[in-house]
């Protein structure tokens, strides 16, 4: 194992970051802008401008953003769960408030956003909602990836569309039960970097592995294979949105350094837990870069 720090530090924001990670993994928390100043080590004076110039949002407005993006794949991925428990865990008093300040995010009620999410407008919505790469430790190993059997469902064209297919194939494993979220492995697999290609070339696909070849069905989930490879791994910890960051200093800062040479096979991912299951803040996703 090789550990590397990288440090990207823009010292007017670590305080920020730090409050960033305190907001994300206390979404059910009471939070003041008082306490959260407190936090920062910063003067209650100064540290709401502050804010406001690293993330583009008030605090107030992160942390409700906070709220309702979890909300949110609540509703896409876990419909068994009540809209007015969604709502009350996200700190709301009723399912009309709860309704209003999904519409007036995400442009749909709760309701139509469960019934079919408009992935393109809600990725606007966290577009603006970035913080700096503070510093990151790559912890990279090389391992030897088991040729594995899996059912896929491949996402076609935009990125930003990927959760609508990745809520189909939730869909055929609740339904199917051939390959269960909770036992089973998932994996993402990409046919390359999307900013490298025009949308429609793009293809991601969603697997899940199974103990034996599944049945044709209505999905459109059909059977591979993920082959025996040797890869360097590092596991990427929080949102799926920084994944790039990851990969960019697993390519810049380790391969660059080492003796091995990539194979010709895209990166690829096994996602250790979802995103209905946790908070954003403590997602864990596994990245295997293939070697020679």
């Amino acid at each position: 194992m090789s550990n590397l720090t990288v440090s990207h530090v823009l010292p007017l924001h670590r305080s920020i970051r730090r409050v960033c990670d305190y907001i994300d993994h206390n979404l059910d928390k009471q939070m003041t802008v008082t306490h959260l100043s407190e936090v920062a080590a910063l003067s209650k004076y100064h540290f709401h401008r502050l804010f406001v110039a690293s993330t583009n949002v008030t605090v107030s407005k992160y942390i409700l953003l906070g709220r309702l993006k979890r909300a949110s794949f609540e509703l896409a991925f876990e419909t068994d769960i009540k809209i007015i428990d969604i709502a009350l865990k996200a700190g709301f008093d009723s399912a009309e408030a709860f309704s209003r300040a999904f519409k007036r995010t995400f442009s749909q009620t709760p309701s139509e956003f469960r019934k079919q999410p408009q992935w393109p407008q809600w990725h606007r919505v966290f577009e603006e909602k970035v913080h700096s790469q503070i510093e990151k430790t790559l912890e990279v190993d090389i391992v030897t990836f088991p040729r594995t059997q899996v059912a896929v469902l491949e996402h076609r064209g935009a990125p930003e569309r990927v959760y609508e297919t990745a809520g189909e194939f939730v869909n055929w494993r609740k339904s199917s039960g051939l390959s269960p979220i909770r036992s089973s492995l998932t994996f993402g697999l990409p046919n390359g970097d999307p900013s490298t290609m025009p949308t429609s070339e793009f293809r991601f696909k969603i697997a899940g592995s199974v103990a034996k070849s599944i049945p044709s069905n209505d999905f459109g989930v059909s059977n591979a294979e993920i082959p025996a490879m040797r890869c360097a791994k590092v596991t990427h910890r929080g949102s799926h949105n920084t994944l790039e960051q990851t990969i960019y200093l697993f390519y810049q800062h380790w391969l660059v350094d080492s003796d091995e040479q990539p194979a010709a096979h895209p990166c690829f991912f096994q996602y250790l837990n979802l995103i209905h299951e946790v908070d954003e803040c403590d997602l864990r996703t596994d990245v295997f870069l293939p070697l020679c």
